[in-house]
């Protein structure tokens, strides 16, 4: 075969193969012998019609196999010649019969990124405590019992802090309703009936609940706000909102005693003292699970800070919209509205397309490391992995690992698990130091 690969920005090339005739007359043949074995033809033997009748009869088929072959050839061949890293060798363009007999064909390639490997051991990695202080654990329970809590009215005082309101609210920009002047939907910031607000800093926008203090049910409020300067809206960072509030009621939370029928309440039947150890064994895993996050985040940030390269754009578009669709599927989960998010969609994709582009870079180097180190995945492993996933979604592992095969998402978990070795192993070979007590650096 003469191959030529011509490589092009963004991790493409072009491939252009020609098949000799010669090789095109032999695959043919091979195809065609294959057919007249097995063809079961009215008037013949099997295996004995003349190959005019089984060319003539499968045509179609055997014209599409040749070219499945060929390709798959030349695609190998390419791969042998090159010592190419393919990521997606694509749907051939072009496959042309020559009047020669010659075939050609023209294919562009999606290539792995070129770089040179930084240094990756014994880097300097700092992990959190994971230890877990009486404090927190009381702090856990106080948590766990506004959520248990009951809610009565306010009839005999005006709004104070830790109160909550319920609140009708309508929102307005430089003396405009607020979506018009922006000119597409703003989600909650518009307005909202029955909306709750505890009295607090960290409820609602900042400044918000400090302006109802005083209130009492009836009163019309209106007041301006200034958004921060980090608002997740770009267009509103900043800006000042003029609101106008009706105070429709004000409730007081009632907590429930912190004892054993409230443990017994909350966790199956436990007593306080189980309910607490739960709760320590719970916090303990999240500080565990986040002080490992941290560990692998320094990982990510050193290697691209080091390190840049092009990125296949068709898998930074693919790798994008799969992020975008996770943060809106989170925003959906914690109560977001269709308005909202359709509010937010330019600073979805603005975030989901930078956290697309460092999770390739970052993916590829740890591949490239993993490759450099001799890591595999065994089929073993693998098999082991899918089963666990099955388990913990209640399928049956058989029926789900098919499932899996039949997506084409066994190569990715495949990778995924690789690139976890890959961490895994630059870990091991790290110098790894504890944060300073009160560094919250590893919550970020």
């Amino acid at each position: 075969m003469n191959i030529t690969v011509e490589k092009q920005p963004n991790c493409q090339a072009s491939l252009q193969v020609e098949v000799p005739s010669e090789a095109v007359d032999s695959e043919r043949s091979r195809i065609i012998a294959a057919y007249s074995s097995q063809a079961r033809i009215p008037g013949f033997r099997p295996g004995k019609a003349p190959r005019k009748v089984i060319e003539k009869r499968f045509k179609d088929s055997i014209d599409e196999e040749l070219r499945d072959r060929l390709t798959r050839q030349a695609f190998d061949e390419a791969l042998k010649q090159e010592s190419l890293k393919v990521l997606n060798f694509g749907v051939p363009d072009r496959f042309e019969a020559n009047p020669d007999g010659t075939i050609s064909i023209h294919s562009t390639l999606v290539l792995a990124p070129e770089f040179e490997l930084p240094e990756y051991k014994g880097l300097s990695v700092e992990s959190a405590p994971t230890e877990v202080s009486d404090e927190e654990v009381d702090q856990n329970l106080q948590s766990l019992r506004e959520r248990f809590a009951d809610y009565e009215d306010i009839t005999d005082r005006p709004a104070g802090s830790g109160d909550l309101a319920v609140v009708d609210f309508t929102s307005t920009l430089e003396g405009k309703p607020l979506e018009e002047a922006l000119g597409k939907p703003a989600g909650y910031l518009s307005g909202r009936e029955g909306f709750w607000v505890k009295l607090d800093e960290q409820s609602f926008l900042p400044g918000f609940a400090a302006k109802l203090e005083g209130a009492n049910p009836g009163d019309s409020l209106e007041f301006d706000l200034a958004l921060p300067d980090d608002f997740p809206m770009a267009d509103l960072q900043g800006r000042e909102l003029g609101f106008q509030v009706q105070v429709k009621e004000l409730k007081t939370a009632v907590l429930p005693e912190l004892d054993d029928a409230f443990a017994a309440k909350v966790a199956g039947d436990r007593s306080l003292d189980e309910l607490r150890e739960l709760v320590r064994a719970q916090l303990e895993q999240e500080k565990q699970r986040k002080s490992d996050d941290h560990k692998v985040s320094q990982i990510v940030e050193h290697f691209n800070g080091l390190v840049d390269f092009e990125l296949p754009e068709q898998l930074v578009q693919q790798e994008t919209q799969s992020q975008a669709d996770g943060m809106v599927e989170r925003g959906v989960r914690s109560g977001m509205s269709e308005e909202e998010l359709q509010a937010q969609q330019t600073e979805i994709f603005a975030a989901a397309g930078m956290q697309a582009r460092t999770n390739l870079k970052t993916n590829f180097i740890l591949q490239e490391i993993a490759r450099a180190e001799g890591l595999e995945v065994s089929d073993q492993e693998l098999v082991g992995h899918l089963a666990q996933i099955a388990q913990s979604r209640k399928e049956p592992p058989k029926k789900f690992i098919k499932q899996m095969q039949k997506e084409g998402r066994i190569s990715g978990i495949r990778n995924s698990m690789l690139v976890g070795k890959a961490i895994d192993f630059i870990l091991e070979h790290a110098k790894v130091g504890e944060v300073p007590a009160g560094d919250d650096s590893s919550d970020e």
